[in-house]
């Protein structure tokens, strides 16, 4: 038990780092014999650490920039690359086939082994060990095979193909050579791992402060407040719950039911509402819609989180990290940063105005001659524009071209922005990175989002029953957007009237949910997946703004920054190419070489 209990100590740290491996002393390895295993408890706990350092989350800004949404003053950038004409099957830049099926192994070896390790000679402290970690590994196979699914997954010869559906863990004498499961499959696999997490683990780890709080199967077989603690308590916050692995089921039902996978996967648009509905309803419905949700990142919200705290905007998250890396990576020059992550025009237009009109509607108001005045409160949140006021000294960020210094639109390859915009989410302007100062601030990474789960459910319910229809729920698409636009601050006089003019057409609302989308989950590698699923245009140019100052009078012109260029078969990605070549039963998805 002791054992046990200094890995409980420190799962919370050790499953959000990708680089403290010695966390566990001693690690697993793949090739430890496995009645080791079996015979120390730590070693077992420590595969599924294997598992978890496999998770797919980035707390940079990777995908983004190979969209609409943004370039990279990077030209080195792997995802430059991949938006310009370099994506084949041989390019890893967005393949998690490795870590996808690694993960999976990591998980069907915990699955094979937990019920022979004996983690207590109390048969009830046991039986809670051996829940948990089955449910973790259920949960987690759930998650890498979705992840799987979304970046491999597509169509062959009329077939809609997932990836091989391995149960069992894998030795050097096991045939690799495994033909891909049907999508279907692979999405009937993930909803059956799903809900045995579900069934296994507890919604959420916290400690219980009396014996009326322990489960019914637990309290039956003489479990106390303080074995249920040891087993299922807050010790074990950032691990994977039963409420992670209901919302992968959800996400999971969202991709199935969009235009590029409806066709193959026998889900429709009611399953994917109905199963993110369920977690919401967890959370009170409309009602449980953060006040301040879209400020997850900030210094204020993050300060709230806490020791495994999670708000009550995030459902996942990484460990609070305390750095400035991603202000070095993206403050604009003047602040000691290389502006990597550049916005672009066409973000910037997909932000309305104030009132909640688009700019391109004529009851809007916006002004070309002064394009950012009146907006969206969330443009200047996440993006600087010109004449932004930003940073420890709140200073102004000139990136028109009569700028003085490096912040001016392409003053300095590599260190300012190419489309006339930087980056604000997700950093810290406070945050002084001058040689002398060098502050830092606390981060984290959003695994999960309620505010993502709940656009998942206005998109499926506006297809599944219209916009103003809640289904059997007590809420709608529209309450759902409502209530994130009025979060936002649009409308006037508490009054969304565009939103009012469009709530009886699905096309014009499934235009808005994706729009509010787009503001609402930007640099968070969202889009590049979204764009796919909904089968949407992948070519749309990445455009900028130059401005220039003639006599005092600023004047705004759109450019043109970087084409990009994907072919219709991009929509699906790649098998890599050297497991096809290995493999002859792996086939690859139409118009991959």
């Amino acid at each position: 038990m002791k054992c046990i209990s200094k890995i409980a100590a420190v799962a919370a740290l050790a499953v959000a780092s990708t680089a403290c491996s010695d966390l566990f002393e001693p690690a697993f390895e793949p090739s430890q014999d496995l009645n080791t295993v079996i015979k120390f408890p730590n070693y077992a706990d420590a595969i599924l650490y294997n598992a978890y350092i496999l998770l797919p989350y980035s707390s940079g800004v990777n995908s983004d920039v190979a969209t609409d949404d943004a370039v990279s003053n990077d030209f080195s950038n792997d995802y430059l690359k991949v938006a310009t004409g370099s994506w084949t099957a041989n390019n890893g830049t967005l393949s998690y086939w490795k870590n996808g099926r690694g993960g999976i192994q990591y998980a069907n070896l915990m699955l094979s082994v937990v019920d022979q390790v004996d983690f207590s000679d109390d048969p009830a402290m046991q039986q809670m060990f051996c829940d948990r970690l089955k449910g973790e590994a259920y949960g987690l196979r759930a998650l890498f095979m979705y992840y799987l699914l979304r970046q491999h997954g597509g169509w062959v010869g009329g077939e809609l193909l997932g990836v091989p559906n391995i149960l069992e863990p894998e030795d050097a004498t096991s045939d690799f050579n495994q033909p891909r499961a049907s999508f279907k499959a692979c999405v009937d696999q993930i909803m059956a791992d799903v809900q045995a997490a579900a069934d296994l683990l507890p919604l959420d780890y916290k400690n219980v402060a009396g014996e009326s709080e322990i489960p019914a199967k637990y309290a039956s077989i003489g479990v106390s407040t303080d074995m249920y603690n040891r087993a299922n308590g807050s010790d074990f916050s950032g691990r994977m719950s039963g409420r992670i692995a209901r919302v992968i089921g959800a996400q999971t039902a969202l991709l199935a039911a969009s235009p590029a996978f409806s066709d193959g996967s026998g889900v429709e648009w009611s399953e994917a509402a109905d199963r993110a509905a369920a977690i919401l309803d967890l959370q009170g419905g409309i009602a449980g819609i953060a006040p301040n949700g879209h400020l997850w990142y900030t210094a204020a919200e993050v300060g709230k989180l806490g020791t495994g705290g999670t708000g009550s905007e995030l459902i996942w998250r990484s460990n609070i990290e305390t750095n400035n890396t991603i202000e070095g990576t993206n403050f604009p020059p003047s602040l000691y940063g290389t502006g990597r992550v550049n916005p672009t025009q066409n973000l910037v237009d997909a932000f309305p105005m104030a009132n909640g009109y688009p700019i391109a509607d004529s009851r809007s108001g916006y002004d070309a001659n002064n394009p950012y005045a009146g907006r969206d409160p969330r443009l200047s949140d996440f993006i600087v524009y010109n004449g932004s006021k930003w940073g420890h000294d709140n200073r102004e960020i000139i990136t028109g071209t009569y700028g003085t210094n490096n912040d001016a639109l392409n003053a300095e390859q590599g260190h300012s922005t190419r489309t006339g915009y930087y980056l604000r989410k997700l950093l810290n302007g406070a945050n002084n990175l001058a040689n002398t100062v060098n502050t830092t601030s606390d981060h984290v990474t959003a695994r999960m989002r309620y505010t993502q789960l709940f656009l998942d459910y206005a998109e499926a319910a506006n297809e599944a029953w219209g916009p103003t229809n809640p289904g059997s729920h007590g809420y709608s698409a529209y309450d759902v957007v409502k209530a994130i636009r009025s979060r936002a601050g649009l409308g006037n006089n508490g009054t969304d009237a565009y939103l009012e003019s469009i709530k009886g057409d699905r096309e014009a609302m499934r235009q808005l949910i994706r729009n509010e989308r787009r503001i609402e989950l930007c640099f968070e590698n969202v889009r590049f997946w979204d764009l796919r699923r909904w089968k949407a245009n992948l070519n749309e140019p990445a455009r900028g703004m130059r401005i220039t100052n003639t006599g005092g009078r600023l004047h705004y012109e759109v450019i043109e920054v970087e084409n990009r260029s994907y072919q219709d078969y991009m929509t699906y990605g790649p098998i890599p190419y050297n497991e096809t070549l290995k493999f002859s039963n792996l086939v690859q998805n139409d118009g991959w070489k």
